[in-house]
């Protein structure tokens, strides 16, 4: 199995992909600035007994993007984590204050980038009868905070985008799912102690997800183990937006 994870030298990705080394797949992580990141992941991917390499690709430069899935090679499953965060910070602005251009940027990027990924990736999943697509949003896009407006819209649309690919590519065996990451530990490791105390109280679970809580998840749709789960939003445990409230 060859396994596609963009974004994939840090964080959810980095975890991803090693977590899919782990079962034995074989695996080609992209990256946009951290060349040096992806190297060290590649690294641990082949020592997990694995093949690992590494491409780049920018979600806002759309030509980097089917040249990147030609370099992989064929796909089996494709993880869609890459993201452009934007400068529209929690807080930072009012909603009427955004400017166009951002709007713009983060449509570009996270919903078109990752709509003409997946379009590079399909005809071959087609031809195998066989595929596993796993797109990575955001418990913003859901519950929503002050100030990302632009980045939670954009996410939110990959829902959809979810919902329209496993209706058009089901027939030919292959699965489409989202998984919303809700706050994990390393995304707020520089919060202070209480604050990240008061976030786990306010989740299900009372404890914040790891990346490697959302590598499982993500493995698991994105593999043979899924054997007819298509068209889901299937949310991580940190339950992203009503803890976000509690910062």
């Amino acid at each position: 199995m060859h396994v596609l994870v963009t974004g994939g030298s840090s964080g959810i990705g980095a975890a991803t992909a090693l977590a899919y080394a782990r079962t034995g797949a074989d695996v080609t992580i992209t990256y946009n600035t951290g060349a040096d990141r992806a190297a060290e992941v590649v690294k641990r991917i082949e020592q997990a007994g694995t093949r690992g390499a590494a491409v780049h690709l920018d979600l806002e430069d759309h030509a980097t993007i089917a040249p990147a899935v030609a370099q992989a090679g064929p796909v089996d499953a494709l993880v869609a984590n890459a993201v452009r965060w934007g400068n529209v910070q929690p807080g930072s602005m009012a909603f009427e204050d955004v400017p166009a251009a951002e709007w713009s940027a983060a449509m570009h990027a996270n919903v078109v980038g990752n709509a003409l990924l997946v379009q590079a990736v399909l005809p071959e999943m087609r031809r195998r009868r066989w595929g596993r697509i796993v797109l990575v949003s955001s418990g913003i896009a859901e519950e929503g905070v002050p100030g990302p407006g632009p980045y939670g819209t954009a996410k939110m649309a990959l829902h959809g985008l979810a919902r329209a690919l496993a209706w058009e590519a089901g027939r030919d065996g292959i699965l489409v799912n989202v998984a919303v990451a809700g706050l994990t530990v390393t995304g707020v490791r520089e919060f202070p102690q209480d604050v990240l105390d008061r976030l786990a109280a306010r989740t299900p679970t009372r404890r914040l997800s790891t990346a490697d809580d959302m590598a499982a998840l993500i493995v698991f749709l994105g593999s043979a183990a899924n054997h007819n789960l298509t068209g889901e939003i299937i949310r991580d445990g940190s339950n992203a937006g009503r803890s976000a409230h509690a910062i």
